[in-house]
């Protein structure tokens, strides 16, 4: 039978705002009203290649950039963008028809060839994209006309449209798609281009960057919905904690992310600044190298996992600003399961498991950190483990290199965390715990469990709900008891603001949403 899933355009009309001045207004006038945000981050992108970054700050970034077919709205229902409509037509068949006023900002036009040419491109494995996991349940992409495609899937899915919100599903210039491949084909490396010259038909467009510094978008003036309410966005790059706050105090920057929940008072209580608190769809966890010893013996992790007192690290690091994590699901994302069992601390029953396994007398080994929250974290998770005989070392690096170190494998330990950027459990779960995800993609504990891979691909066929939410919840299960992480906590996101800034929100995948924000 013939399932449907409409989206109806939700902007009939759009509201035409002229940005000049009115009849008489001299230059000062004008110069007056440009509205320029700056917002620290706490790292440089990796990329600014929606096809080859899928950390966090690179996402920040190219949300402004770039548009996706269908899109989450602020109440966190799919609702249409460059697609004016997206309809499964068929079990296994999805038809988007497609805006008709839209250009890229280099001029280009946006068509399904250019659709198609993203979603193949996502796919090529030659490319390497760390975010395929995301669309390999789609089997071709068919050009019907110029304004229709169909994507035809290898089962049927009913998370893609989900799917196809994420930032993984950015389009971007066809024009900027093929100067790539023609760098690949002289020998140059894959995204390096749509990198350096990143084109996408956002509310924002790219205007230049200093390389560890920052990134400067400027607002989109041709562009088809509502447009941004500044004129321009500089993205400054500033790892240190208080750094930041310094310049969100002293006015420097207008948005800070993220604020550590040490600081939540000092933001607060200094005059002009405050702190939006948010809900997450994160989940943050100590990780284990599951190939590596001893951590290939479940009984360790087991013992490690009662070892950890995870209110201490929420009461001691952030606060109280943080709730327990029971599973790797966040309660904001569906599938999640208040009923599964977690591993409860217990030192007695960690100690009586090493010995089990061999390992009474304890063991060296390393976590890796990268920020000042996840080293406060690690060191308590140092004296935690100290009590049952487990000596750890903590090695701080940067973003980049610990995305490069854990994505390759090369740590006993690591914190980490985890988005469910879509809502839905497939992404909270299949990219973290099936074994075709293993690395960068998502699985950076290198777990491999055949039942849990069975479960994982027959929710993400399943078309009824209720059959989904249980294999979910037994999938949770399995993975928790098998412990290839540790879920700790999931987080409240935190940002800092000048009172002056309106109109911010913070998706709980963590993507702040920078459209509507205004400077009064």
């Amino acid at each position: 039978m013939k399932k449907a899933l409409l989206f109806i355009l939700l902007i009939s009309g759009l509201l035409v705002i002229s940005a000049c001045a009115g009849d008489g207004a001299d230059e000062s006038e004008n110069a007056e009203e440009q509205k320029d945000l700056t917002v620290g981050l706490a790292a440089e992108p990796v990329s600014l290649d929606p096809h080859a970054a899928n950390d966090g700050n690179s996402l920040y970034v190219m949300n402004a950039i770039y548009d996706t077919l269908v899109e989450q709205n602020t109440d966190l229902e799919i609702q249409p963008a460059l697609a004016e409509s997206l309809e499964q037509i068929e079990d296994t068949v999805w038809e988007a028809k497609l805006r008709e006023d839209v250009t890229f900002h280099d001029d280009s036009a946006f068509n399904a060839e250019v659709v198609k040419a993203n979603l193949d491109r996502v796919l090529d494995p030659d490319m390497g994209s760390p975010l395929a996991f995301l669309f390999d349940m789609i089997d071709s992409v068919e050009v019907v006309d110029e304004y229709t495609v169909q994507i035809h899937t290898k089962y049927p899915f009913s998370a893609l449209p989900s799917h196809l919100a994420h930032p993984g599903g950015h389009m971007i210039s066809l024009e900027a798609i093929e100067k790539d491949n023609e760098a690949i084909a002289n020998g140059g490396e894959p995204f390096a281009t749509v990198n350096e010259n990143p084109i996408g038909t956002g509310y924002f467009k790219y205007d230049d960057r200093t390389s560890g510094e920052q990134i400067k978008v400027v607002k989109n003036e041709d562009y088809w919905g509502e447009k941004a309410g500044v004129d321009s966005v500089t993205f400054k790059f500033i790892p240190e904690d208080l750094t930041r706050i310094a310049e969100l105090q002293t006015g420097d920057s207008d948005i800070i992310y993220p604020v550590n929940t040490s600081n939540i008072d000092e933001v607060d209580t200094n005059e002009g600044t405050n702190v939006k608190q948010s809900d997450s769809a994160s989940m943050s966890y100590l990780g284990f190298n599951v190939e590596k010893e001893p951590f290939t013996d479940p009984r360790v992790r087991q013992a490690i996992a009662k070892a950890i007192n995870k209110e201490e690290i929420i009461e001691g690091v952030l606060n109280g600003v943080a709730l327990p994590a029971k599973g790797p699901l966040a309660p904001t994302v569906f599938g999640y399961d208040e009923d599964v069992e977690p591993i409860d601390y217990n030192i007695e029953e960690a100690k009586e498991l090493l010995k089990e396994a061999g390992y009474e007398d304890g063991f060296n080994a390393t976590i890796m950190a990268y920020d000042t929250n996840t080293s406060d974290i690690a060191q308590v998770i140092q004296a935690e483990l100290k009590e049952i005989g487990i000596t750890i070392d903590i090695e701080m690096t940067e973003v980049g290199t610990y995305l490069e170190v854990t994505g390759n494998g090369g740590v006993d330990m690591f914190i980490g965390s985890w988005g469910t950027v879509t809502l839905d459990a497939d992404y909270g779960l299949y990219p973290m715990f099936h074994s075709a995800n293993a690395g960068n993609p998502g699985n950076r504990s290198f777990y491999a469990n055949d039942e849990v891979d069975a479960l994982l691909e027959k929710a993400r066929q399943e078309g009824a709900e209720e059959e989904r939410l249980q294999l979910y919840s037994e999938a949770q299960q399995i993975i928790v008891d098998e412990a290839p992480i540790v879920p700790l906590y999931h987080s409240v996101l935190l940002a800092g603001l000048r009172d002056e800034v309106s109109g911010f929100y913070q998706y709980p995948s963590s993507f702040p949403f920078l459209r509507d924000v205004r400077i009064d």
